[in-house]
């Protein structure tokens, strides 16, 4: 069968407008990755004018929560059927959440929608990426990977500017409305332009692996985003989740022994370099929801430059990533995963040292450098990680393969933005009961927003923005050490990737 299916596959391949395929498949990963800027931009006048304040948080969350859900799901039907079918369907169940989006008239409408939004998205980022696995060689993918990671790049700079200038001149309904025409754009350019030859047979769908994979990570998801921030780590319904969430685990692992199609094929994580690669992806993204979460608010509080200045020490970021993922492209093909990602870990500790050592006087500029490091560090590694997992596995299992790295790196964002957010808020707390004096009396963890706000902080008597402004400063620098530690843990599972890049016979 895989004899067959390769063959099939590489007629497919000659048959496939690769150029066309590649823009859509820009297209598709463009129209996911804008989402996350433009809605954050347009969230104070949603929230102006839905109200639901306290659900502010759940609109980001519904829609990360269904997105690392499916990832898996998605990734292992690509293989099973075919990625073109299954990343439509992705994209068609994405934009009707969109269009609900749109006609939201409530916050808990606008959650629900959300929510569909998320479980058609989590199709998008691992199949489009896949998609370019299939089509092209191990020594073409490495450049392509560059051309991906741009995407996220041009959506970190467009994605506000688009947002603004649309909740401004529109209504934000648009910010949510413009994936429509996106999203029939990549449908209409994946039927075209991709000739899959997928064998046709009976396939034994594990829905009891799905079904429990879901309720697994979908209740360790939630403890991640509501443990520690609306409910105490101790709580019932903390412990209940964890609870739900092992015991399915423990089911999901003795289901995937006995199905004959397996949703999760446990010999895939067998392979040390897709072993290697996703527990890293899984450290860096802790790393990076640990800088982009709480930078902003340090330039804003502490060193009270505008929202503008301290979204510019974001976007380095997101330009550095593109410029280092294309660098790494050619370093692939001359010295390899390993050294490439070495490389890569090198830039992140550099990086993660400049946020250790960053102070209110070093300003922005130092801020920026930092986060321009750490992108290319990204650049560097997520881009040997996803060619070399790639090259590791054939056609029959590069779609779950693939998956399997895009959902470590969601889970590192979620253990990251619960970890590293927990270590800020009892830093503060501490640093105010040790330090605050009389100025600290009734100050609690809440009172840091005050910071963030120009003419709130303004109005604020010297001694009691000190101590806030001082705790902030102590408490991100615990954040930095943590990231910092998270680096060298990366680096040192680089170590361990094979020597000797390993290629299947179905490149």
């Amino acid at each position: 069968m895989g004899e067959a299916a390769d063959k099939s596959s590489k007629k497919g391949v000659r048959e496939t407008k690769r150029p066309l395929v590649l823009a859509t498949v820009m297209l598709a990963m463009f129209m996911g990755a804008i989402e996350a800027t433009i809605v954050s931009t347009a969230m104070p006048a949603i929230v102006g004018d839905l109200g639901g304040f306290t659900l502010y948080s759940w609109v980001f969350s519904a829609y990360l929560l269904m997105n690392a859900v499916t990832v898996l799901i998605y990734g292992k039907l690509s293989d099973l059927f075919g990625r073109k079918p299954i990343l439509t369907f992705g994209i068609v169940v994405f934009l009707i959440g969109s269009l609900l989006c749109g006609f939201a008239s409530s916050m808990e409408w606008l959650i629900v929608s959300r929510f569909i939004q998320g479980f058609g998205a989590g199709a998008v980022m691992p199949i489009a990426t896949t998609i370019v696995g299939d089509i092209y060689t191990k020594e073409e993918r490495a450049k392509i990977q560059g051309y991906l990671s741009s995407v996220w790049g041009i959506s970190a700079v467009m994605g506000p500017a688009i947002g603004g200038l649309l909740v401004e001149f529109v209504s934000w309904r648009y910010v949510f409305w413009i994936n429509i025409p996106l999203g029939f754009l990549a449908i209409a350019g994946l039927w075209l332009f991709l000739n899959e030859k997928i064998e046709k047979k009976k396939h034994k769908i594990d829905y009891a692996g799905a079904i429990l994979l879901t309720l697994s990570i979908s209740s360790l998801m939630i403890v991640l985003v509501e443990g520690g921030a609306n409910w105490p780590w101790s709580s019932i319904q903390v412990l209940s989740l964890i609870t739900v969430s092992v015991i399915a685990f423990g089911l999901f692992i003795f289901q995937e022994k006995k199905a004959p199609e397996p949703m999760m094929p446990f010999s895939i994580w067998k392979e040390r370099t897709i072993f290697v690669a996703n527990a890293a992806s899984l450290t860096t993204g802790v790393m990076l929801i640990g800088i982009s979460s709480f930078l902003p608010a340090f330039v804003q509080g502490v060193m009270e430059r505008s929202p503008i200045v301290a979204g510019f020490t974001l976007t380095t970021m997101s330009i550095g990533w593109p410029i280092a993922a294309t660098v790494a492209g050619k370093l692939l093909l001359r010295i390899g995963y390993r050294m490439t990602s070495l490389i890569g870990g090198i830039l992140l500790i550099l990086g993660s040292i400049m946020f250790v050592t960053l102070t209110p006087e070093a300003g922005p500029l130092w801020a920026a450098a930092g986060s321009f490091l750490v992108g290319a560090g990204m650049g560097m590694t997520t881009t040997s990680f996803i060619v070399s997992i790639q090259s590791s596995v054939s056609w029959q299992q590069r779609g779950i393969a693939t998956a399997s790295n895009m959902f470590m790196r969601n889970l590192g964002n979620t253990i990251g933005a619960a970890l590293l957010g927990g270590i800020l808020n009892s830093q503060i707390l501490a640093y105010i009961n040790e330090h605050g004096g009389k100025a600290g009396e009734g100050l609690t963890v809440d009172s840091a927003n005050v910071l963030l706000n120009a003419d709130e902080r303004s109005r604020l008597p010297q001694e009691v923005k000190t101590v806030l402004q001082d705790g902030l400063t102590f408490s991100l620098q615990s954040v930095y050490i943590g990231v910092l530690l998270f680096a060298i843990i990366t680096i040192i599972l680089i170590v361990f990737i094979p020597k000797k890049d390993q290629e299947t016979q179905a490149q």
